[in-house]
C-alpha cells in the first residue's frame, strides 16, 4: 500500500519575500537620487565656471580689439549686447537653495581691464565659481 500525500506547492511570493523585494527597490532609489543631486550641483558649477570664462575671453578680445591695456575704463556695454562679444549678460546659475549665483563685474571702485591672470567677472559664491585671484580652477 502506497501512501502519498497530494502537496503542492502554491505559486506565488511570501510577505516577507515581496518586503525584501520592495526595499531593495527604495535603496536603488534613493542611491539614483543622490547621485543625481550630486551631478545637479556639478553641473551648476561647471555652467559658473563656463560664464566667468567666456566673459574673462569677452573683455580680453575686446580689450585687444580695442587696444586697451591693464587698468583702462571698459564699459559692460561693449561687451554685451547684441552683436557684441556675448549675446546676453548673464544673469546668474540657479543655486540648489533657489537664489542665483550673482556676478560682479570688474575689479576695484571702476570697472577696469584687469592684469593678465586676475579675473574680470567673479561670483559671490564661492562654492559655485572661483573667486578673485584663483586662475587654478578653471
Amino acid at each position: 500500500m502506497k501512501l502519498t500525500r497530494n502537496t503542492k506547492r502554491a505559486s506565488g511570493m511570501t510577505l516577507l519575500e515581496l518586503t525584501v523585494v520592495i526595499l531593495v527597490l527604495l535603496s536603488l532609489i534613493s542611491i539614483l537620487f543622490i547621485g543625481a543631486r550630486a551631478w545637479k550641483k556639478g553641473s551648476d558649477r561647471a555652467a559658473s565656471i563656463l560664464t566667468i570664462r567666456n566673459c574673462q575671453q569677452a573683455v580680453r578680445s575686446h580689450a585687444n580689439m580695442s587696444g586697451l591695456n591693464p587698468g583702462d575704463t571698459i564699459a559692460i556695454g561693449d561687451i554685451f549686447g547684441s552683436g557684441k562679444f556675448i549675446e546676453n549678460n548673464p544673469v546668474g546659475n540657479p543655486h540648489p537653495a533657489g537664489s542665483a549665483v550673482q556676478y560682479i563685474y570688474g575689479t576695484g571702485a571702476g570697472v577696469l581691464v584687469p592684469d593678465v591672470g586676475d579675473l574680470y567677472v567673479t561670483a559671490d559664491d564661492g562654492e559655485y565659481a572661483p573667486t578673485a585671484g584663483t586662475t587654478d580652477d578653471w
